[in-house]
């Protein structure tokens, strides 16, 4: 999952919620403090409070702070701002495998499995089906 690469200096961790897929970097050398999301900062990427909680939340856990660069995609906002926090606390375990007892116990080092349900033939959605007419 998290990759560390010779010539550059970051750990990787990949987060998935539902169909939306973040690829979070951090930089443990680096002394700027900043948060990218799709080379927006933070703020202006999930302009909701609760969306960049979320995102950040492994750090709040932690006090902690890295430069942190994260390329999301699919789903909507909340599941990108769940599949960041899956990809940074992934990434801040294998920079510190110590930080995983602090992170665990809140949940974000679980995967979320649920996804939509598919659309099954003769219904009109999962599950719900026709309208039933007497007359």
């Amino acid at each position: 999952m998290a990759k560390k690469k010779k010539n550059e200096k970051y750990i990787e961790g990949v987060g998935r919620r539902k169909t939306a897929t973040a690829r979070v970097r951090i930089y443990p050398e680096s002394k700027g403090k900043s948060f990218k999301v799709n080379d927006k900062k933070l703020e202006d990427y999930f302009s909701q409070p609760k969306h960049q909680k979320k995102a950040v939340a492994p750090f709040d856990v932690l006090d902690k702070k890295f430069k942190v660069t994260v390329q999301t995609k699919g789903g909507g906002l909340n599941a990108q701002s769940e599949a960041v926090r899956l990809g940074l606390s992934r990434a801040l375990v294998d920079h510190n495998e110590e930080w995983k007892k602090s992170l665990k116990p809140h949940g974000f080092l679980t995967r979320d499995p649920r996804m939509k349900e598919r659309k099954k033939p003769g219904l009109k959605g999962a599950r719900r089906s026709k309208q039933w007419r007497k007359r």
